[in-house]
């Protein structure tokens, strides 16, 4: 059995949800057992992530558009700074966004600056809690990046 690990910050517990059903699936479809670092858990301590990881995290931003502005990000910072901390995002090999799409340009706009900032991938997105098609897909995203990125 191999090993995927899930770095994520949830708010209002979709994203939560999100990380538990898509673990169950990787776990009954692909033999993967997953490790969990939420870090709204940590209280903004740091540690190094030796390993591989994917990110996943929600779009909160302050008001606007999502263009001139609008995309300031608030509340999900932690997930940045622990990615920052001890140079973890060296070990990022992508991210994943969720959102609500009626914020339109802001819908997943945190995950795509994270993206740009630290130089890694953007995987996809998810809307919400996100469906059982999401995690079909997104799981298949994220074996084939780890996978890629340990190559």
């Amino acid at each position: 059995m191999s090993q995927l690990t899930i770095v994520f910050i949830s708010l209002s517990g979709n994203t939560l949800s999100f990380v538990k059903r898509l673990s169950d699936y990787l776990a009954f479809n692909h033999s993967i057992t997953t490790r969990q670092i939420n870090i709204k858990e940590l209280d903004h301590q740091t540690f190094p992530v030796e390993e591989p990881f994917v990110a996943i995290l929600p779009t909160y931003l302050e008001g606007g558009n999502g263009i001139d502005d609008g995309d300031v990000e608030i509340l999900t910072n932690p997930l940045g700074d622990f990615i920052a901390a001890h140079d973890n995002f060296k070990n990022c090999f992508g991210i994943i966004g969720s959102g609500n799409r009626n914020f339109n340009n802001q819908y997943c706009l945190t995950a795509k600056q994270y993206s740009q900032r630290f130089g890694f991938p953007m995987l996809g997105d998810f809307e919400l809690r996100g469906t059982i098609s999401d995690i079909e897909r997104l799981a298949a995203i994220i074996l084939k990046a780890q996978a890629d990125f340990t190559h």
